[in-house]
């Protein structure tokens, strides 16, 4: 990328789910050689484990130590205190029992520290659903990702890590589990869905991704190179 390598790189892309953001964060990252992180997975990974380890995820407290002390590996791979639960985080349940750990404060303020920690070396391509809101609110750019219901729906039931696990599912079905998130992550107290004021907005619906990604590329190309050093 055409950036002095001195100055850290962040790039901040939320939106409800199936919008596009996961393959969207992950090409710009190649594209750019940045590190892609996504914070979803980490609300996953910690519903995960406290669950593995007995925890109730009503239980705040434990939950939110939980995400403080856990050692995460977010490469190709999602593993946390080596487990790898690439796999096991994609299913219809862990979303709704994401929703509930991600609704906790302290969980949140526990992660986004995490989070704010990958702000090294080139820089970082983040996605999730407070990233320009809260996480980096002075990202270099900000996206926010949107499409339409039976859009996101049709394109989370294509995913090969959700439809090998919800083979019986239906678009509508989808669709209505996909509404019971948004209305969860918009109405939480702490860190509520929304657009940044400076995010640019990408309607993705009926648009080819690459298409997406290469509109989102001109963007950031366009903005990192009238920053200054």
């Amino acid at each position: 990328m055409d950036v002095n390598n001195a100055r850290v790189v962040v790039i901040a892309i939320d939106g409800p789910s199936g919008a596009g953001k996961g393959t969207v964060a992950r090409a710009l990252a190649e594209r750019l050689a940045l590190r892609h992180v996504d914070t979803g997975a980490m609300y996953r990974a910690v519903a995960w484990k406290a669950r593995h380890d007995g925890i109730e995820l009503t239980d705040e407290t434990r939950v939110a130590d939980l995400a403080r002390r856990a050692i995460f590996d977010l490469g190709a791979r999602v593993v946390i205190d080596g487990h790898d639960v690439t796999s096991n985080i994609r299913t219809p349940d862990m979303d709704a029992a994401a929703a509930v750990v991600a609704r906790q404060p302290s969980v949140r303020a526990a992660l986004v520290i995490r989070q704010r920690g990958f702000r090294i070396g080139a820089g970082v391509v983040m996605e999730g659903r407070d990233i320009g809101t809260v996480v980096f609110p002075d990202a270099d750019v900000k996206f926010y990702l949107d499409a339409s219901p039976d859009e996101r729906a049709r394109r989370r039931l294509q995913d090969p890590a959700h439809s090998a696990r919800a083979v019986s599912a239906s678009v509508s079905d989808v669709a209505t589990a996909l509404e019971a998130r948004d209305h969860s992550d918009r109405t939480r107290a702490t860190s509520p869905l929304t657009r940044a004021d400076d995010a640019v907005y990408l309607d993705t619906t009926g648009v080819p991704i690459l298409d997406v990604v290469e509109r989102a590329l001109a963007i950031v190309r366009e903005r990192v190179r009238a920053l200054p050093v």
